[in-house]
């Protein structure tokens, strides 16, 4: 899950959410990288938001980290990749300015599923996924159960297996409340989401998500066929062991372990690290080089020319 621990200041980006407000059909606006377009999507009984910004090659498509809406998770990088590509950023479900479904529960399948219907309706046939936590999950998840529509994949700071966090992160969630969620979260959600009196349900369905999280099967990971670039901090909250167990299962896996905490080195709004048993709060630096370095790795793993199909 996307940290409920963590708490920081509200980045710039956070500031310029309410040029997102909803609104009807897609809207273009001028921004630093060219034209960005923004709209809602019929997918699966939802009204999802999306955003595209940026043009050429294969899209890259951004799924954001639980808790989290585009900016919290990818307003550093999101400006910075879109000058060389085509950038698809969606909220999931009761996240963000997509409303909730009363009735269906937070699960990573259902959500792998709507990015796979967006997709549909965009009339993208393939593209590349870069998923951050819950997102990491979700794009695991695209992979296994859509794999014709993804291409590459970047799965930072997620796991497949419940071991894969420290016996600490799951006490935690056992006594998550609402109070302790980030106030930047909190905030975030009460100016986006359309029904901002929400947030104790949304919060819980959240929790109740991570809670129920079961293992990916071995054998599904193995089946991942998409050249995948795993990416995980050395304080981070899923361990690096578990990131490098990950990357020798995968059939064309590449691995990156990066300083910092949870989202640190992609310049997510909010960061944070295990740290003697205790969760330590801060550990990204809004002057850090990071998240640049981080984004040229990105790219020249999906500039790199595909990998040759392994002999069985």
């Amino acid at each position: 899950m996307h940290n409920w621990f963590r708490l920081t200041r509200i980045t710039l980006a956070l500031l310029f959410a309410s040029l997102f407000a909803p609104g009807g059909p897609m809207k273009a606006h001028a921004g630093g990288t060219g034209e960005k377009k923004h709209g809602y999507a019929p997918v699966n009984g939802l009204k999802m938001y999306y955003e595209i910004h940026g043009a050429g090659g294969t899209p890259l498509v951004l799924l954001h980290g639980g808790g989290s809406s585009i900016e919290t998770t990818f307003g550093k990088i999101l400006p910075v990749l879109a000058k060389s590509r085509q950038v698809i950023a969606f909220e999931q479900q009761g996240h963000g300015r997509t409303a909730d479904v009363a009735d269906r529960p937070f699960t990573f399948e259902q959500s792998a599923d709507d990015a796979a219907a967006l997709l549909k309706h965009l009339k993208i046939k393939q593209a590349d996924l870069l998923g951050f936590s819950n997102g990491g999950h979700i794009a695991m998840q695209v992979a296994i159960r859509h794999p014709k529509v993804v291409r590459k994949l970047v799965v930072a700071s997620a796991g497949f297996k419940r071991d894969g966090h420290p016996a600490e992160f799951w006490e935690f969630m056992k006594q998550a409340k609402l109070e302790t969620m980030p106030k930047v979260l909190r905030d975030d959600y009460v100016k986006l989401s359309p029904h901002p009196e929400q947030l104790p349900t949304f919060f819980d369905k959240s929790v109740k998500r991570m809670r129920e999280f079961k293992d990916i099967p071995v054998e599904d990971i193995r089946s991942i066929t998409a050249a995948t670039f795993v990416m995980i901090g050395d304080a981070d909250n899923v361990r690096p062991e578990h990131a490098v167990e990950l990357f020798r299962l995968l059939p064309h896996g590449k691995l990156a372990v990066l300083p910092g905490g949870h989202g640190a080195y992609l310049g997510e709004v909010t960061a944070a690290r295990l740290e003697d048993s205790k969760v330590q709060f801060g550990d990204a630096r809004k002057d850090s080089k990071l998240p640049g370095m981080v984004v040229a790795m990105i790219e020249e793993f999906l500039d790199a020319p595909m990998p040759e199909p392994k002999v069985k």
